[in-house]
């Protein structure tokens, strides 16, 4: 890893599989010998004065190059705001916090406690500038650590045969 990434670098995370015992870094063992794996994050959410979109370390920026031929992209990031060993072991919860809602499972709503602290933002792209991908909106804070974008495309959407618990 060269220098400059290494300083950017502020946050690492490890991750253990679902179904095995996810921990922070600084106590990163494996469960029952199952592989572990380090995230580093290529960025960061940035909000200021309305605008909104992700801050890419400078390392990164040559990732960007076709990204513009993109309406939308999806923003894969951490977190880390519940990033503590007691919300990790929370695996159901009431959907968006309201009591009315039934109990679910993690894996079965958007809840941001989970054992792998993922999430997944598909955002509409407004400009990308230098390492500046500028977006319409994204449902993150401002500096949350950003692991990596993907173009979105139809195929990675298919709505045929859909089903939700969700009133339609």
């Amino acid at each position: 890893m060269n220098t400059s990434r290494r300083r950017f670098i502020t946050h690492s995370a490890a991750l253990s599989m679902a179904g095995y015992a996810a921990t922070t870094l600084a106590e990163a063992v494996p469960a029952v010998s199952e592989p572990s794996y380090k995230l580093a994050p290529i960025g960061k959410v940035e909000i200021k004065n309305g605008v909104m979109g992700v801050r890419l370390s400078d390392a990164y920026t040559d990732g960007l190059l076709g990204l513009d031929q993109w309406s939308h992209v999806q923003v894969f990031y951490w977190f880390d705001k519940n990033d503590t060993p007691e919300k990790r072991k929370i695996l159901r919860v009431h959907p968006r916090g309201n009591k009315e809602n039934p109990l679910t499972g993690v894996f079965a709503c958007r809840s941001p406690f989970r054992p792998n602290l993922i999430a997944l933002s598909v955002c509409r792209i407004v400009a990308i500038t230098g390492s500046f991908v500028q977006l319409e909106a994204i449902d993150a804070f401002d500096g949350t650590p950003v692991l990596d974008l993907k173009p979105f495309t139809p195929a990675d959407a298919p709505i045929f045969r859909q089903q939700t618990p969700l009133p339609q």
